[in-house]
């Protein structure tokens, strides 16, 4: 006689919610990208407004988890809202290196290799097994060292050509493991938890990915000297 074992019963039932959970964060990170490359397309060639954009970007992050916990649609709206304006904030960058030599390729596959590396995580995320929590922390702590880096850096205006190629890939392997994490948090969140707030936390974490892999691959936009830029 066949029985019914409740355990495994309730792990299939957590194994669907978490799926269902996912499969909705990967959608609206998805249109959210679309957003950002609208954001990009109508933003103007060199931005002379940059700083007014990174306090409203900052000032939209806050209103997301705000609107989010009132309203599940206002919280994906602003959430849209944040994308496009983050889409004409990395707009002129985008554009620049559109403008050098194979700069269509440089951008393809930087958003091809991120498309890729962010399935890449969410599979490994399924299967991965330690603390993440701890290591998110340390990547954290890590985040706040390379923002002091760039400070220190953008004051004086000069970082050497290798060191801007090791600050490149070091912020890579950063957000690819914090890309990881948040997979992991996602895979571990109630079948009830807001999608918005991870998959503002899953496109940040792809947004940097794509930027660094545009540096990467385009050689810091072409830059031959070692003025910071």
């Amino acid at each position: 006689m066949q029985t019914i074992n409740a355990t495994q019963g309730i792990r299939i039932l957590d194994t669907k919610a978490s799926a269902t959970l996912l499969s909705k964060v990967l959608w609206i990170t998805t249109v959210g990208f679309l957003f950002t490359a609208f954001g990009a397309y109508i933003a103007p060639e060199a931005s002379g407004f940059s700083f007014g954009i990174v306090i409203l970007s900052f000032v939209l992050l806050f209103a997301i988890r705000w609107a989010a916990q009132r309203s599940p649609a206002l919280g994906l709206a602003m959430f849209y809202l944040f994308t496009v304006v983050m889409g004409v904030e990395v707009g002129p960058l985008i554009k620049m290196y559109l403008h050098l030599a194979n700069g269509q390729a440089i951008v393809f596959d930087a958003a091809l290799t991120t498309a890729v590396g962010m399935a890449v995580m969410a599979l490994i995320a399924q299967v991965a097994n330690f603390n993440y929590q701890k290591v998110g922390n340390y990547a954290i702590a890590a985040l706040f060292g390379m923002i002091i880096v760039s400070i220190i850096a953008g004051f004086f205006h000069y970082m050497g050509p290798a060191a801007y190629s090791l600050y490149c890939w070091a912020g890579l392997a950063l957000f690819s493991v914090l890309l990881l994490v948040d997979f992991m948090r996602l895979r571990d969140s109630p079948a009830n938890a807001t999608p918005v707030f991870m998959a503002l936390s899953i496109y940040l974490d792809a947004l940097n990915i794509f930027l660094f892999l545009l540096q990467i691959f385009g050689n810091g936009g072409g830059r031959r000297d070692s003025k910071w830029s």
